[in-house]
């Protein structure tokens, strides 16, 4: 059991140290000019997105469906500045194996 658990200890070690590591080209810093929207802004967001796709687009030509996908692209990008956390497969299936071992 004690080799188990050491096991699992190092396999957990050597997958956190990675990120550590990795190159510092691929970080982004939060500063503090950041752009934050309301509640209003967000809802009007929400509600132009909506009403884009209520739309009968048939009738549109190529050039305006192109607007259109550049508009919710744009509004796709304000609404995903809020911050997350990402936790991969193999990180996920490792945190449960070593809560099903050391609990």
């Amino acid at each position: 059991m004690k080799k188990i658990k050491f096991l699992a200890l190092l396999m957990f070690i050597s997958l956190s140290v990675l990120p550590a590591f990795s190159s510092s080209k691929n970080k982004t810093e939060v500063t503090a000019t950041e752009n934050t929207l309301t509640k209003e802004e967000a809802s009007t967001l929400t509600t132009r997105v909506e009403e884009i796709r209520d739309m009968d687009k048939s009738e549109l030509s190529a050039s305006e469906k192109n607007e259109l996908k550049s508009e919710l692209k744009e509004i796709k990008a304000t609404m995903k500045n809020e911050p997350y956390i990402y936790i991969g497969g193999g990180t996920l299936i490792l945190i449960l194996i070593l809560l099903i071992i050391l609990v």
